[in-house]
């Protein structure tokens, strides 16, 4: 929980079109086991993530991939999320990330990628840092 004891607003989304949700489902499971207060959508565009990153108010935004398009869906709500003035809202990505995506992935400003193997301990704590 937050200093204030207000519970971690974590939003997670996936693609409408990718249908492989049991591990962001898994993990939703295990946030709000942690303490957080966990809001799960499915988006048609980066501009869903952001707008619903507002109007949940959100502490992180959680994106899943299995279906790729991470680089460009990522850069994209990072540029939105700075273009609405929201840009210390931080974003993690996970699901099937090619390890030789991760270091354009930080550049772009994602704070963190998890990929396969991930274990849900790893991403509570990083959330709690951030």
């Amino acid at each position: 929980m937050k200093a204030n004891n207000k519970k971690i607003r974590v939003l997670l989304t996936k693609s409408q079109i990718d249908g492989h949700d049991r591990g962001v489902r898994y993990l939703a499971r295990k946030l709000r086991e942690a303490g957080m207060e966990v809001i799960f959508t499915r988006y048609r565009n980066p501009h869903e993530i952001v707008n619903s990153a507002l109007q949940e108010d959100v502490d992180i935004i959680g994106i899943s991939f299995s279906v790729g398009g991470h680089i460009v869906i990522s850069a994209e709500v990072i540029k939105l999320l700075k273009e609405k003035g929201i840009s210390n809202i931080p974003v993690i990505i996970g699901g099937i990330i090619p390890g030789d995506d991760m270091a354009e992935l930080l550049e772009i400003g994602i704070s963190r990628a998890f990929g396969p193997g991930s274990h849900a301990s790893e991403i509570i704590e990083h959330i709690k840092t951030q």
